[in-house]
C-alpha cells in the first residue's frame, strides 16, 4: 500500500510531540523545527531552519516582544553557537511571524526575504500602530452592528496584537510566486496564498516532498479568514478557497506539510477538503440564520462562535463572520439591507 492510499481520508503526524522552546527537532535532513511562545490562546508559532551552506536560513521570526528576543538569544548561544544564520524568510505580515524580523535582521546581520505585500503591510503597522483606532474604522464596526462599548474594546484592546511589531530594516528581497529559491542544496518553488494573509509565501521542495505551508493549511484549526476595516468589501474567503484549489492541483498529496502552527503532518489534500467543507458549513449556518430575518455581522457572531470571547478573540471572530457574509453576498446568496438605525444587515437574496 502506498502512503497516499494509507492516508486517504486521514492525517498522519510523524512527530507525536512538538519541541519545547529552545529545543530542536530534525524533521528532515538539514531541516530543523522549534517553537516560540505567543501570549494568546494560540500559544506558539513554528520556526524552521533550513541548512544553507555553512549556516542556516530561518523561516519566520516570532512576535515582537522581549520574551521572543530572549528566546532567540538562547537559541543563538545554545544549539546554534557553532553556526551562523544566513537569511530570514518571512511568510506573511502577521505579527506572530514578522514581529521581531527587524531585530533579527540587525542582530545577526542577515537579509529579510518576503513578499512585497507582507513587507508593505508590516511597514504600515510598524509606522502607524494605532491607525485602526481612527473614527472611519470604528464606524465600520458600528455600521455592522457592534454596540459602542464593544466597538471601543475591539478598536483598542482587540487590535493590541497588531502593535507587537518591531521596525523593519530599510531593505528586503522580494519573493514572488513562480520564483525558485535555492537554500543550500535544495531548490524550493515559491508559492503564494491568499485569504489568511495577502501574498502569503509558501515553499515547496518537490525533490524532497517538503511543503512549508505557513498558515495556509493547518492540521487541527482553520486559519483565520477575515474582513478588516481597511478593506470592508473584500472577499478573502473567496480568495482562500481559490488558493486551496490551486494548492490541491499543484502540490502532491504525499508532501510533509510543515505549517506555521501545530504539528507537521501528511495528508495535504485531505486537510484541504476538510477546510473547504468547514467553510461551506459555516456559510450554510449563516444562510439558515438569515432565512428567517435580516441579521448584522454582529448578530451572527454568537451564532457561529458560541463560547465567551475576549477582545482579541472577538475582533478575529467578527472579521471571520464578515468574510463569510461578504463571500455569500459576492455569490449572490445574501443581500445587504440598510436599517433605519444605520446598521447594515444581510438577508437571503
Amino acid at each position: 500500500m502506498t502512503r497516499k492510499e494509507a492516508l486517504e481520508g486521514t492525517l498522519e503526524y510523524p512527530f507525536a510531540e512538538a519541541p519545547e522552546e529552545g529545543e530542536l527537532i530534525e524533521v528532515a535532513p538539514g531541516l530543523l523545527w522549534t517553537r516560540l511562545a505567543l501570549p494568546f490562546r494560540l500559544d506558539h508559532v513554528n520556526i524552521y531552519f533550513v541548512e544553507d551552506g555553512d549556516g542556516w536560513a530561518i523561516i519566520d521570526a516570532g512576535i515582537g516582544t522581549s520574551a521572543t528576543q530572549e528566546a532567540w538569544e538562547k537559541l543563538a548561544a545554545g544549539p546554534f553557537a557553532e553556526s551562523r544564520f544566513t537569511k530570514l524568510i518571512v511568510t506573511h505580515h502577521h505579527p506572530d511571524h514578522i514581529g521581531i524580523a527587524g531585530w533579527l535582521s540587525e542582530r545577526f546581520n542577515i537579509p529579510v526575504l518576503t513578499s512585497q505585500t507582507a513587507w508593505l503591510a508590516c511597514l504600515n503597522i510598524s509606522l502607524s500602530p494605532g491607525a485602526l483606532d481612527a473614527k472611519p474604522y470604528r464606524d465600520f464596526y458600528l455600521r455592522h452592528g457592534l454596540d459602542a462599548e464593544t466597538t471601543e474594546i475591539v478598536a483598542t484592546s482587540g487590535h493590541g496584537y497588531l502593535k507587537l511589531v518591531r521596525p523593519l530594516p530599510p531593505t528586503f528581497r522580494r519573493l514572488i510566486a513562480g520564483d525558485t529559491l535555492k537554500i543550500g542544496s535544495r531548490e524550493f518553488a515559491v508559492l503564494s496564498g491568499e485569504g489568511h494573509a495577502p501574498e502569503q509565501i509558501m515553499l515547496w521542495c518537490k525533490e524532497d516532498s517538503l511543503f512549508l505551508a505557513a498558515d495556509q493549511v493547518l492540521a487541527r484549526i482553520t486559519p483565520n479568514i477575515g474582513v478588516w476595516a481597511v478593506d470592508p468589501d473584500g472577499d478573502p474567503l473567496g480568495l482562500f478557497m481559490r488558493s486551496l484549489g490551486a494548492l490541491k492541483a499543484d502540490v502532491p498529496d504525499d508532501v510533509l506539510v510543515l505549517p506555521g502552527h501545530q504539528l507537521p503532518f501528511y495528508g495535504l489534500h485531505t486537510r484541504i477538503d476538510e477546510l473547504v467543507a468547514h467553510h461551506d458549513e459555516r456559510c450554510a449556518t449563516i444562510a439558515a440564520a438569515c432565512a428567517s430575518q435580516a441579521r448584522s455581522v454582529a448578530d451572527l457572531v454568537p451564532i457561529l462562535f458560541t463560547r465567551k470571547l475576549d477582545a482579541h478573540q472577538l475582533s478575529f471572530a467578527f472579521s471571520e463572520v464578515h468574510a463569510h457574509v461578504n463571500a455569500m453576498v459576492e455569490r449572490g446568496e445574501l443581500v445587504w439591507q440598510a436599517g433605519e438605525d444605520g446598521v447594515l444587515r444581510t438577508a437571503a437574496a
